[in-house]
């Protein structure tokens, strides 16, 4: 091998290094931050930080979760709204990683002293029935679908104002807290395309939203989420529970409240918070 080849193989060695240490170091910072309460710098605001290495950070965040215990249990889909696309200058959606911690028991109780900035979203979710991954029909998608429930989300970022760019958010984790539905609908005849939603504080309506808003559909954020799946080495798998965007703007979640979210044929899921 020529002096300049083994240069070549060398370097590119030293930069694959140099990588897999800038996905520890921020993952270890965005982890210790989402224990912590505490906001962190933005990885852009330091780091040329491309969406590549930011899913990979992702992953490695989520990865120190899996190692103290928890269980990964689905997905959630972001960036599901036209609107918000052309907001952050994106022309696809982007996901995130729901594990059971997350996850709140229906009716229960989700104790804000352990978010940062805690904001509440209604979604459609959906229950895997049998794998999906890879470049899906709607046809494919609907025969993978167990269930159909409506759903809402917390978002929590762990930077400064609710600001960041695009790898920033995706570094933590599409910005996922939370999450919680009501009771799963057998998907036989249910159109989700264009179902109302409502969200209530305490009875009072402060919010109201169409599924029509998730991509025009909340299937093609599932079929997005079988492509996305694929491209990570992942398959949704049974069981998994797949959120599918947002049907309104985020709100803000103060404390000692009740929260409903409901769906037109689909009932409610309820959290109160303290």
């Amino acid at each position: 091998m020529s002096n300049n080849r083994l240069e070549a193989v060398t370097g590119v060695e030293d930069r694959g290094h140099a990588d897999a240490e800038l996905v520890a170091r921020l993952a270890d910072i965005l982890d210790e931050a989402a224990m912590t309460h505490r906001t962190v710098a933005r990885p852009t605001d330091t780091t040329d930080l491309d969406l590549a290495t930011a899913y990979r950070v992702q992953r490695a965040v989520i990865d120190r979760r899996l190692a103290r215990g928890e269980a990964l249990i689905g997905v959630k889909m972001g960036f599901t709204s036209r609107a918000k696309m052309v907001q952050m200058g994106v022309d696809d959606v982007i996901w995130g990683l729901l594990t059971d911690a997350m996850l709140v028991e229906e009716g229960g109780v989700l104790d804000l002293a352990d978010l940062i900035h805690p904001r509440i979203e209604p979604e459609i979710a959906f229950l895997i029935g049998s794998p999906l991954s890879g470049t899906v029909t709607p046809a494919e998608a609907v025969r993978a679908i167990a269930g159909v429930a409506v759903a809402y989300e917390v978002l929590d970022s762990r930077y400064a104002d609710f600001r960041f760019t695009l790898p920033d958010v995706i570094a933590d984790n599409a910005s996922a807290a939370g999450f919680g539905f009501g009771p799963w609908h057998d998907p036989a005849g249910l159109d989700p395309s264009n179902l109302g939603l409502l969200v209530e504080v305490d009875g009072r309506v402060v919010a109201s939203g169409s599924s029509a808003a998730i991509l025009g559909n909340p299937l093609r954020s599932l079929i997005a989420a079988a492509r996305l799946a694929a491209e990570a080495g992942l398959e949704l798998r049974p069981g998994w529970v797949v959120l599918a965007g947002a049907a309104t703007a985020a709100l803000p979640l103060p404390e000692g409240v009740h929260v409903r979210v409901s769906a037109a044929g689909l009932g409610r899921a309820e959290v109160t918070t303290r």
